[in-house]
């Protein structure tokens, strides 16, 4: 993800959106705590963050998201990850039989750039702390942990066949007929994507059919919650994985806004399934960056046509949707200068003028949390820049970093970091083993 937005410096309305921050927002445990009180009534709990490398988002995503557990009944998080890897996760805190003990070489498993996202200190501090939880429970009623994204298209595809290989070899055998179409890619999803911009050849019948066979031939899970029934699910997923991630790679490859519909219809319709399966009762959370959670129709998103997962859910599930945006004033965040790069800590300056970072620091409220219903937010309505960092980060090239967004209909509830600090990742230390200072700091 890569902020592509310029938000206008709003200069007029300034006042009155700082008298509104300074009339609603709450000192941050307090905030925190009738966000969860306000959240736990709805079924759907979207919670955003403003970069993927900011330390307080991520802590205080795990906050929230503990407390929910502990006060309502989760039924699991579904994250803005590969299903092949957070599957691998997900047996872990569900305490499977025949998964590591450890959740760190759990972790490891995450080795898709930007590997930071999932494994750091701070994910590993909350799944350590779920898989606890989830030991002093029932099976049945453990929280799981998915992913919900499309990119892996050939684990994906390595999956089902591993799958059906001690199901039905014949149907594994159809399998790897149908995801032969790959092969002269080796395992490579852009250079598939590269190669249908140049040839009008593609391989969309093929993985449609695996997932017809699967859909029409495996027997259906009868609950939602064994071993068995689990497989079975993640089995299905993972052609439904293949089969988005073969139309989103196509859609890349021509540009626009469809290969972003793709993935985002895409992870709504995962947590959708999720949510239907039987017996999957609770509240489902979800954590994703603003620019998936925050409602794409109170930012310049839908200009260019595009949907995200907050828009999708207010449109299938209503007022039982609640939405959480996070941003911050200052500090500093992990991130790269290009694709692939290797990860460095960089400054991230003061919020722009008239931002809503801004507005918050002129504010002096500090560390804060509002919930829209709670109060008049009038004066946050008119639209001003709110910033989204991406994986790829450049902090000269600050003003581009900001999306337009009327804040009170982007979100449900908001957090303000005053000076945030950058994530810690398991793998940039000399020692990846050595904790942080002050580690744990507690969910």
């Amino acid at each position: 993800m890569s902020p592509r937005n310029r938000a206008p410096q709003r200069t007029e309305g300034l006042d009155a959106a700082v008298e509104a921050v300074e009339r609603t927002a709450r000192p941050l445990e307090e905030g925190l705590d009738r966000i969860v009180e306000t959240a736990g009534d709805a079924s759907y709990v979207l919670i955003g963050e403003a970069s993927h490398g900011t330390s307080e988002f991520y802590r205080r995503r795990a906050e929230l998201t503990a407390e929910l557990i502990r006060e309502t009944d989760v039924a699991f998080v579904g994250v803005e990850g590969d299903w092949t890897t957070c599957f691998a996760v997900n047996r872990h805190v569900r305490c499977d039989p025949d998964t590591p003990e450890d959740t760190q070489t759990v972790l490891e498993g995450f080795d898709r750039w930007p590997t930071w996202m999932w494994a750091n200190w701070e994910v590993l501090e909350f799944l350590g702390w779920l898989r606890e939880y989830n030991a002093e429970r029932p099976p049945e009623d453990r929280v799981g942990f998915y992913g919900l994204d499309v990119y892996s298209l050939y684990e994906s595809m390595a999956a089902v066949v591993d799958y059906l290989d001690d199901l039905d070899p014949e149907l594994a055998d159809r399998a790897r007929d149908a995801y032969h179409c790959f092969e002269p890619y080796g395992e490579d999803a852009r250079e598939y994507a590269r190669s249908t911009r140049i040839a009008p050849e593609d391989c969309e019948d093929e993985v449609v059919s695996v997932l017809t066979d699967l859909v029409d031939e495996l027997p259906r899970p009868e609950t939602g919650v064994d071993a068995v029934d689990e497989s079975a699910f993640d089995a299905v997923q993972n052609a439904f994985v293949a089969k988005n991630a073969e139309r989103y790679y196509r859609e890349l490859a021509k540009g626009g806004s469809a290969s972003w519909n793709v993935r985002d219809r895409h992870m709504t319709d995962t947590l959708d399934r999720l949510c239907d399966r039987d017996d999957t009762e609770g509240v489902a959370v979800v954590w994703a960056h603003n620019t998936h959670v925050g409602d794409a129709r109170a930012t310049d998103m839908a200009d260019r046509g595009e949907v995200n997962v907050g828009q999708l859910a207010r449109e299938r599930h209503g007022d039982d949707v609640h939405l959480v945006g996070m941003g911050t004033h200052r500090g500093s965040v992990i991130a790269g200068r290009s694709w692939g790069a290797t990860p460095e800590r960089m400054e991230v300056p003061a919020a722009t003028n008239a931002s809503y970072g801004d507005v918050f620091h002129r504010a002096g409220v500090g560390d804060a949390a509002l919930v829209f219903d709670d109060a008049d937010a009038s004066g946050l309505e008119p639209e001003r820049g709110h910033r989204a960092i991406g994986v790829v980060y450049h902090p000269e090239r600050e003003l581009g970093n900001y999306v337009p967004t009327v804040l009170p209909e982007r979100y449900d509830s908001f957090l303000h970091v005053e000076e945030s600090r950058a994530l810690h990742p398991l793998a940039t230390r000399s020692d990846p083993r050595e904790a942080p200072d002050t580690y744990p700091w507690g969910v």
